[in-house]
């Protein structure tokens, strides 16, 4: 089967969204979200409704490389066909937050140093690509566990969410970071670049078991446990009522880990957080207007 042409989808991906409400300024933000199987993000909702409540025209536009029947290696060319179009930026999620960067004129020093990016402005003919994933999960750490220390902390997935999410948990304070991951040497290669950014705190493993038993936390960034993906990153048997357990997933907002863990008593750290705080400094990337942290929960919520 032929893949799609780039901007022949992206206009497909503009007329199944419709229109959002004209605005009282009559300014209008075209944004949107590239990823695959993402029909259920609750994204679009948060930008369009706080841009209304704000008196902006917010038209969020779901490419979802899946429904549009686009190759991977339509990424650079949908960017630059979303350039053309007009579009003032884009949000970037699975699997493309790293592959991404081969697209971009330049990054935010953060998204630098995380080696990752889930927000690229388009402005004045560049590229630029911003990580928003970092300061969102640790927001929602600090809101979630107040006062909490992440300890020493298991991660599942190091991909382009998991290097987002490696940083924030280092800058929280996590004194010992362990990554593990389908593909050990992709661990191996995020444990080295954090290591080398945080010091000899971080490393990659491949057994499991021992493993969690000697830390406190567990996070999930992989997409294991999203509809797509069912089930858990590993064996819910492993995890004891003293850890705390974190997801990035939101869709559903129940995961099969967070179930398992909540049975056992463990405190939990829902991917809802994660969520909503990456699209309050994505919005602001985008518009260059603050928004109402309190008004994009409740948009979140509504969404549901």
């Amino acid at each position: 089967m032929q893949a799609a042409d780039p901007t022949e989808a992206l206009e497909r991906a503009i007329r199944l969204h419709g229109r959002a409400r004209e605005s009282g300024s009559g300014r209008t933000v075209l944004v949107g979200l590239i990823g695959r199987g993402i029909q259920a993000s609750r994204t679009p909702t948060m930008h369009e409704r706080e841009g209304m409540r704000l008196g902006l025209a917010c038209d969020y536009v779901l490419i979802d490389f899946d429904q549009l029947g686009l190759a991977d290696e339509a990424l650079g060319a949908v960017i630059a066909a979303a350039e053309r179009r007009g579009f003032a930026g884009l949000n970037v999620t699975h699997p493309y937050k790293q592959s991404v960067l081969s697209c971009l004129a330049g990054l935010s020093p953060e998204a630098a140093a995380i080696g990752a990016v889930n927000t690229v402005i388009l402005r004045d003919g560049a590229r630029v690509g911003h990580n928003t994933d970092c300061w969102g999960f640790a927001e929602s750490f600090r809101q979630a566990m107040p006062g909490a220390e992440p300890g020493a902390v298991v991660q599942f997935g190091a991909g382009g969410a998991g290097a987002a999410v490696a940083h924030a948990l280092l800058e929280l304070g996590a004194r010992a970071l362990a990554i593990v991951d389908t593909d050990h040497a992709r661990a191996a290669a995020l444990a080295a670049r954090m290591d080398g950014r945080f010091g000899a705190r971080v490393r990659a493993f491949e057994a499991i078991a021992a493993l969690l038993a000697a830390h406190d936390g567990v996070v999930n960034t992989t997409p294991v446990g999203m509809d797509k993906y069912p089930g858990t990153p590993f064996p819910a048997a492993h995890l004891l009522p003293r850890h705390w357990v974190g997801e990035i997933v939101y869709f559903p907002r129940e995961t099969a880990l967070l179930r398992a863990a909540r049975a056992l008593g463990c405190r939990t750290l829902a991917g809802t957080g994660m969520a909503i705080y990456q699209a309050v400094r994505a919005f602001e990337l985008f518009t260059g207007i603050a928004p109402d942290r309190i008004a994009m929960s409740r948009h979140f919520e509504e969404a549901a």
